[in-house]
């Protein structure tokens, strides 16, 4: 790629007066030897993955294997149609359809990871409500892929993507990110606008822990992604009303670096700490291991009638 940092990326397409999109499919193409064109394609099939995951948490049975989550993004989704949000329609409808794509991937459904499967509900959740909203084409959040794409690419290069590696504010901190300064080019920002919003956006996730119960990308990992959802839309809306972040988003992303190495292990996916260490996350745990233990002695206890 031509930019190792987003305001090299920036630069670049204010000097060439093109979108981060264009920019990243450019890139994309010459640093794979793929036309664009089949890069596009691929990146279609992806964005028609995620609407369906959005409509499959809304409409099936997204039940988690080990029982702990399912069902919130309809309960969600029924109260919205109450008309009694808090919120407001958009960011509600962002957080619902965040909800039901986490669940879907929590129910073993097909999800497109991003950039983690632990975040791959807030893009989603963003792109779909604001194409309904504002009645896009397709095409238009495709572009919008790239742009989140480019800026993913920036993070993982320059911090990390992983719970393991830097904690939840790498992989739902990463995802708020992408969807803010996506969201921002979709309407019409700038480069620097949109970059402003990826600071704004991971200033506020800085120091998040990865600490799920029993292991499980279920709790608090679905929460996050609706709320994820919501603060990215807040962070595109204030970066095309013309607030910067003061702190440079590269910058921000070096400190995220920085928080990430000096978090404790346990509070980096393990499930030793935080909410998974909680008297009701070591019950939960206690009670799936005696429940897969069950399971085990049931599936290797030989048939009586045999």
């Amino acid at each position: 790629m031509r930019f190792e940092t987003l305001e090299q990326l920036a630069e670049i397409c204010r000097k060439e007066n093109k979108t981060i999109a264009e920019v990243m499919l450019e890139d994309q193409a010459q640093e794979t030897g793929v036309e664009t064109e089949e890069i596009f394609r691929q990146m279609a099939e992806y964005y028609g993955v995620m609407k369906e995951a959005v409509r499959q948490g809304l409409t099936g049975n997204t039940k988690s294997r080990s029982g702990l989550t399912g069902g919130d993004a309809k309960r969600v989704s029924d109260y919205m149609q109450r008309g009694e949000t808090s919120l407001g329609g958009p960011a509600a409808e962002a957080m619902t359809y965040a909800l039901a794509v986490s669940e879907v991937n929590a129910s073993m459904g097909r999800i497109i990871a991003t950039p983690t499967a632990g975040s791959c509900g807030i893009i989603p959740g963003v792109f779909v409500s604001a194409q309904e909203r504002f009645d896009w084409d397709d095409e238009h959040l495709i572009k919008g892929l790239f742009c989140a794409g480019a800026i993913g690419y920036v993070i993982a290069n320059n911090a990390s993507i992983s719970g393991a590696e830097g904690g939840c504010q790498a992989e739902v901190g990463s995802a708020i990110g992408m969807a803010a300064g996506a969201m921002v080019e979709l309407r019409g920002g700038t480069a620097q606008q949109a970059v402003h919003a990826v600071g704004l956006a991971l200033k506020n996730c800085l120091g998040l822990i990865c600490d799920p119960v029993a292991g499980l990308v279920e709790i608090p990992c679905i929460i996050r992604n609706g709320l994820g959802a919501v603060t990215a839309l807040a962070a595109s809306d204030m970066a095309l009303a013309g607030v910067g972040s003061v702190i440079p988003a590269d910058e921000v992303i070096g400190v995220m670096l920085e928080v990430g190495s000096a978090m404790p292990t346990k509070h980096r996916e393990t499930g030793k700490g935080g909410l998974a260490q909680t008297p009701t996350g070591r019950k939960l745990t206690k009670e799936l291991i005696e429940q897969r233990r069950k399971k085990a002695k049931e599936s290797n206890t030989p048939d009586k009638e045999n």
